[in-house]
């Protein structure tokens, strides 16, 4: 399943259970074949792990994001901050190109820090 989100783009939740709260966040993870994202700091759970594992040497209770479908998160344009749908272009050079569909604005490259 092909998803126009990549890593390091600003998303907003829409639906399921952390849309109450409008959460917005950067896109740490990608699976293309289920169509699922990781948010950072959106549906948080908790990672149990006992001593000696390469992740953390003492064990203990690790809280780390778990997966959504991408259905259920949309970009948001830099430039209202609300969420906008995605269309694909071409540019002048036929390359492929993200244009929110609102705006008419090209998506800005994901930064990845």
């Amino acid at each position: 399943m092909a998803t126009h989100i990549r890593i390091g783009d600003l998303v907003q939740v829409i639906s399921g259970a952390d849309r109450v709260d409008k959460k917005q966040g950067r896109v740490i993870g990608v699976d293309r074949e289920r169509g699922r994202l990781r948010v950072e700091k959106v549906r948080m759970q908790k990672h149990h792990l006992k001593p000696g594992r390469k992740i953390a040497r003492t064990g203990g209770i690790l809280d780390r994001e778990g997966w959504i479908d991408a259905s259920n998160v949309m970009l948001v344009d830099p430039e209202t901050g609300s969420p906008s749908r995605v269309r694909i272009e071409r540019d002048e050079r036929g390359q492929r190109l993200r244009v929110f569909a609102k705006s008419g604005k090209p998506v800005p490259a994901p930064s990845t820090k």
